[in-house]
């Protein structure tokens, strides 16, 4: 094998001199922020995931996010997160929220009082 330098720089040179694209921030921060707020302040974040959505006419991103609720009073206010989800206005920058709802409720008592909810949020770039 030989290594050629100058067609290594060169390589080099072109990629830095390419123009890069425009960073693109994700809304999933502003998102998990609103999300957390309607919950209270009281929810753990378990899990989230985004993946891209498209239509013909339409893109952005479908989310789904995990919240645990422990103790009397986090699982009250996990029970008024689920009753507003569905028909509270989000504002998010460059965002607008098309769907949100419960996908999944989970009630223990063992050891611990726990609620665990699942959404899913549908974002379409505004």
């Amino acid at each position: 094998m030989q290594i050629d330098l100058n067609a290594d720089r060169e390589m080099l040179n072109q990629i830095q001199d390419r123009p890069r694209a425009p960073h693109v921030r994700r809304p999933w921060l502003h998102l998990l922020s609103a999300v957390l707020g309607l919950a209270g302040g009281k929810a753990e974040l378990l899990r989230h995931s985004e993946r891209p959505w498209a239509s013909v006419t339409f893109s952005g991103s479908h989310h789904t996010i995990a919240l645990s609720f422990s103790g009397h009073e986090a699982i009250a206010l996990g029970e008024a997160f689920i009753a507003a989800l569905p028909d509270h206005e989000f504002t998010l920058p460059r965002q607008i929220v098309a769907d949100a709802s419960v996908v999944v409720v989970d009630h223990a008592v063992s050891p611990e009082a726990r609620l665990m909810v699942e959404v899913e949020l549908l974002l379409l770039e505004d």
